[in-house]
């Protein structure tokens, strides 16, 4: 059975079935353990009379009138049809009372005498309706939801648990295929994710697990599509960034041997940039992929973010100075993130680069500023998009403009962000914000 909902909705219903089925047995042991337990009481009850009876009833060789006169006088002290046999089963008489409940059709118990005669009695408190007269109402019925109780021992409650559970499984219905019909929901939003509409969602109803599990999809999804449009977006504009070098490369290349030997130093210095430029290119492509993809951070350590800041900055020639910090996370990539800001203020900001370390607002925070033109307002969060550059930046400082992308992505993966500000007196300060160990 493929259907999730008849599966659930038959577990169901097999349960009640099941719960049914022994609460009708254990009722229905008990109700015959009282029955036995009356049926005793009732036969020592009538056994104790059948012994006062035969000590005032005449005896068997007495007349069958003075049996019969007897036999109705006990009957009516005693408030019990009665009916007398001899030995051979003939009946001696009966009182008026048992004669009309037998006509109707009861049959009393048997009581054998010592003298051979059997004593027939009727259960007491036994009571039938009286039969209307001509003309008169019949006796008044009960209300239809009290019918039950008219029925045979056990045959009422055994009604009442098959409506309960008709009622239980026409219920159970409606809930069971309306969880299910958002499971199929949530399916097909699935199948059409995977046939390519990377863009499609799936309804968010309720606030159950399906709900939750439908916006798990949905964040899923989201994530997948800004990955791969972020994988589309890298490709063309890696592909791009790739011609230029490359064609410098192979018009160094060709021109090689035609060159004047004293020229052809400058040329091979050439190539080298070039390359160093594809090597760059590509190493930040892949990088930022592994990014992207969750893959690049490393193992989580205790990371000294002044001491990594002074060897970033000595490297470029700056120095570096505040407060010492530590903060958790891949000291590989944090590096990355520093060398990326030092080497990117050191472009476009000249000498006047200065590196600050300094807590503010429980977090750590690394800040490069310089003096260099300054980053317009409406270009201070797109300077962080792949592949961005100030517009004339390009022919002059060049650059790919992933840098900065990667430094966003290194502090995102390690739970901080980066921002540019403008610095006071000129210039702009990038500020690269961590969580503290």
């Amino acid at each position: 059975m493929r259907s999730l909902y008849l599966r659930i909705w038959l577990t169901v219903v097999a349960a009640l079935a099941l719960f049914g089925v022994i609460s009708g047995w254990m009722v229905q042991q008990h109700l015959d353990r009282e029955r036995v337990r009356t049926e005793g009481m009732v036969q020592e009850r009538l056994a104790a009379w059948g012994d006062l009876l035969e000590r005032s009833l005449p005896g068997p060789q007495a007349p069958a009138a003075e049996q019969t006169a007897a036999l109705r006088d006990w009957a009516i002290r005693l408030r019990m049809p009665m009916a007398l046999h001899d030995a051979q089963g003939q009946r001696i008489g009966a009182s008026e009372a048992y004669l009309r409940r037998e006509a109707e059709g009861q049959r009393g118990f048997p009581i054998r005498l010592d003298d051979g005669r059997t004593l027939w009695v009727l259960r007491p408190g036994i009571r039938q309706p009286p039969r209307a007269g001509p003309g008169e109402p019949g006796p008044a019925r009960p209300p239809p939801w009290l019918a039950w109780r008219l029925l045979p021992d056990g045959m009422g409650l055994l009604l009442l648990l098959g409506l309960l559970f008709a009622g239980v499984a026409a219920g159970a219905w409606p809930v069971v295929r309306r969880l299910t019909r958002r499971l199929e929901a949530l399916q097909r939003g699935v199948e059409t994710f995977g046939q390519g509409q990377f863009s499609h969602r799936v309804a968010e109803e309720g606030r159950d697990e399906v709900a939750a599990l439908a916006a798990s999809f949905n964040r899923a999804a989201g994530r997948i599509e800004g990955l791969l449009r972020s994988h589309q977006s890298l490709l063309a504009n890696a592909s791009h960034e790739l011609r230029s070098p490359l064609a410098r490369l192979k018009m160094a290349l060709s021109l090689l041997e035609e060159t004047d030997p004293s020229q052809r130093a400058a040329l091979r210095r050439e190539i080298d940039a070039n390359i160093a430029e594809l090597d760059a290119l590509v190493d930040e492509v892949l990088l930022s992929s592994r990014l992207d993809a969750g893959n690049g951070l490393g193992q989580t350590a205790p990371v000294d973010l002044l001491v990594l800041a002074a060897e970033e900055a000595a490297r470029a020639g700056a120095g570096a100075q505040g407060q010492a910090l530590t903060v958790p996370g891949d000291e590989r990539l944090l590096r990355r993130a520093v060398r990326n800001l030092v080497e990117n203020a050191r472009r476009y900001g000249g000498e006047a680069v200065e590196v600050h370390t300094l807590q503010m607002a429980g977090l750590a925070q690394l800040r490069v500023c310089d003096r260099g033109p300054g980053v317009p307002e409406v270009y201070r969060e797109r300077i962080f998009e792949p592949f961005f550059r100030l517009p004339g930046h390009a022919e002059r400082e060049g650059g790919v403009g992933l840098g900065l992308a990667l430094v966003r992505q290194i502090a995102e993966r390690h739970g901080g962000s980066v921002r540019c500000e403008p610095r006071e007196g000129g210039g702009s300060c990038f500020v690269l914000a961590l969580p503290m160990a």
